[in-house]
C-alpha cells in the first residue's frame, strides 16, 4: 500500500494542500484521483509493467513505488494528470464564482481567482504534455548527439578546442 502514501503526497504538493490541519481534499479523492489518472493514461502509454486499476475499490496492482517494480515514469505521468484533473476541477468551481460587484465607492471582483487558476491548470497541463512527449522520445534530451571523429563539424571542434595553447603549452583549466 505504498503507491497511496509517496503518489498522494507527491500530488498534494504540486496542488498545494500541504497544510494537514488544513487539508482541501481527503486522502480517499486523491487516491481515487490518481486512479482515474492512471486508469486513463495506462492504454495509450507503454509502461515497464502492465497495471491492474481498479477504481471502485481503490487498487493499483503491480505498485508502482514498490523498489522490486519501481516505474517512476507511471508515477510521474499519474501524478500530473490528476494534479490537471484537480485543478481543471478548481477552474469549474470557482468559475461559478467569479463575480464582480459595484455599490457606489465599494467593489468586490473575484474574477481573478478564476483567472490564476486557469493560468495554474494551463501550466500543468502543459508540464503533463510534454512529460508525456519525453517519455514517448524515450527520455532523451533533445539536441545532444554522438559525434565522431568523421561526423560533420568534429574537425572544427577539434581545430579550435585543444588542451593546449598557441605556443603547445598544455593547458589546464
Amino acid at each position: 500500500m505504498a503507491w497511496e502514501g509517496q503518489m498522494t503526497t507527491m500530488l498534494r504538493y504540486i496542488i498545494n494542500d500541504v497544510d494537514p490541519a488544513d487539508y482541501k481534499f481527503s486522502n480517499r479523492r486523491l487516491e481515487t484521483t490518481l486512479l482515474v489518472a492512471a486508469q486513463l493514461i495506462a492504454p495509450t502509454m507503454d509502461f515497464a509493467n502492465v497495471y491492474d486499476i481498479n477504481v471502485e475499490s481503490c487498487q493499483l496492482d503491480p505498485d508502482p513505488t514498490d523498489s522490486d517494480t519501481k516505474d517512476y515514469d507511471f508515477v510521474t505521468l499519474a501524478v500530473l494528470k490528476a494534479a490537471c484533473i484537480i485543478v481543471g476541477s478548481e477552474v469549474r468551481s470557482e468559475s461559478t464564482n467569479a463575480i464582480s460587484i459595484k455599490d457606489g465607492p465599494s467593489a468586490i471582483d473575484l474574477r481573478g481567482v478564476s483567472n490564476t487558476l486557469v493560468i495554474l491548470y494551463k501550466d500543468l497541463c502543459e508540464k503533463y504534455e510534454q512529460a508525456v512527449i519525453d517519455y514517448q522520445a524515450g527520455s532523451s534530451i533533445a539536441g545532444t548527439s554522438i559525434l565522431g571523429p568523421y561526423s560533420p563539424g568534429s574537425d572544427f571542434v577539434s581545430r579550435t578546442h585543444s588542451d593546449y595553447d598557441h605556443r603547445g603549452n598544455y593547458f589546464r583549466y
